[in-house]
């Protein structure tokens, strides 16, 4: 499973990407599907994936600009029992303000992707586990034990419909048992984390002085990530399954059999991401998956039939998630090994506050119409993203790429 000559911490971290990916998709949609049964409005159920994205992108400015004087496992450790407390809370409370609170100061998910504290650790610590040449096939298979673990977590969704279907336990009650998963995944990686041994493990998670020479490039990228970010946060996991629900009365266990299949068709995509990257560069793998992918999310918003709209997500899904691994990658390759933590934290720090905001104006325009509005914004963003990328940084190589070239 790993490259050769890496570190035996990089199984571990990849082992805790996957629990907390499975927990991450069940709950991305348990969440959707429990908050109405409450009452909530659209407008309601997207600010509460707001405050959850807030609470992540602030807990990651806290680790990126005062923990460097703790050492990353001891973060995780932290990170974990916080976890545990989250979905303790988030399964006995019903009210709004409630909920809200739980969800801002909480690690919850609502998204496919990974916007907790433990994204940038893990990422840096990553790094270090794995010479360059085999950096960005690590990624993708970091990025593919996420993703389809995730996608796994989406489809389990059917057993507590299940449940609620063919016994007397209610929908509510049924759903409620996924934050009991949640809890019980916070105890394992939190136990797993104590494996970690390596000298990464052990180091702070930024230098005193965090960034030196990288600073310009890495304000640039995290710029143009955050438009990226902007875009995605219109149509995260939670709020694409709202849009599947009201524009084509799609129950939840069909919700969730076709973000697994988009999902495992996603997490497969970065192992073709590591390959492609070989070839024609990091930047270039980033733009040329990522542009088709958000033309056929637009598309999807104009489909008049469900299997036309689904037709269109799982073509967008073969390529959306091509990037991921390659953007890991290029902001570890143009970095020095000392910078990476907190190039990590600056990068994803701006993505999660960027993506916050999005779902709250997502479901307000649901509460309107049923139209995808939210998919046509989020594929504009993404699209004028993968230009300005493409414009600004396809010169900018990593130095294997340039010693590559060389030879």
């Amino acid at each position: 499973m790993l490259p050769p000559h890496t570190h035996r911490d990089a199984g571990v971290l990849l082992t805790t990407r996957g629990i907390r990916g499975f927990v991450d998709g069940i709950i991305s949609l348990s969440i959707t599907a429990l908050l109405p049964l409450f009452g909530f409005s659209g407008l309601q159920i997207g600010i509460i994936v707001t405050g959850m994205l807030l609470g992540s992108a602030a807990a990651t400015v806290l680790v990126g600009t005062k923990g460097y004087a703790v050492p990353r496992r001891t973060l995780l450790f932290a990170g974990s029992a916080l976890m545990i407390a989250t979905g303790t809370l988030f399964g006995l409370f019903t009210s709004f303000v409630a909920l809200l609170v739980v969800g801002v100061i909480g690690t919850l998910n609502p998204t496919a992707g990974d916007v907790s504290v433990f994204l940038p650790l893990e990422q840096s610590m990553l790094a270090g586990t794995t010479p360059a040449v085999s950096r960005t096939a690590l990624y993708a298979r970091y990025t593919f034990v996420g993703g389809i673990a995730g996608a796994f977590g989406t489809l389990a969704i059917r057993i507590p419909e299940a449940i609620a279907q063919h016994t007397a336990m209610s929908g509510e009650a049924a759903l409620r048992w996924c934050f009991a998963v949640y809890v019980l995944a916070g105890v394992v990686v939190l136990l797993l984390y104590r494996r970690l041994d390596g000298a990464e493990a052990s180091a702070h998670a930024a230098a005193a002085e965090p960034l030196g020479r990288s600073k310009r490039v890495v304000y640039r990228l995290a710029a143009l990530f955050s438009l990226d970010a902007f875009g995605g946060g219109f149509v995260v996991q939670s709020m694409l399954a709202l849009w599947l629900f009201r524009r084509f009365d799609l129950s939840v266990g069909a919700a969730g059999t076709l973000l697994f299949v988009t999902g495992t068709l996603s997490a497969a995509s970065g192992f073709v991401a590591a390959w492609l990257a070989a070839r024609i560069g990091l930047v270039r793998t980033m733009v040329f998956t990522h542009l088709p992918a958000n033309c056929f999310l637009i598309a999807a918003a104009f489909m008049p039939t469900m299997p036309l709209a689904v037709t269109m997500l799982v073509l967008r899904s073969l390529l959306s998630s091509m990037d991921v691994p390659a953007r890991t990658s290029y902001v570890m390759a143009v970095v020095s090994p000392a910078e990476r933590a907190a190039a990590a934290s600056v990068t994803n720090v701006p993505r999660s506050l960027a993506a916050a905001l999005p779902p709250t104006a997502a479901g307000w325009m649901l509460d309107q119409s049923t139209f995808g509005w939210p998919l046509v914004i989020a594929g504009t963003a993404k699209i004028v993203y993968d230009l300005l990328l493409l414009r600004q940084f396809q010169h900018v190589r990593p130095e294997e790429e340039q010693a590559q070239d060389a030879r």
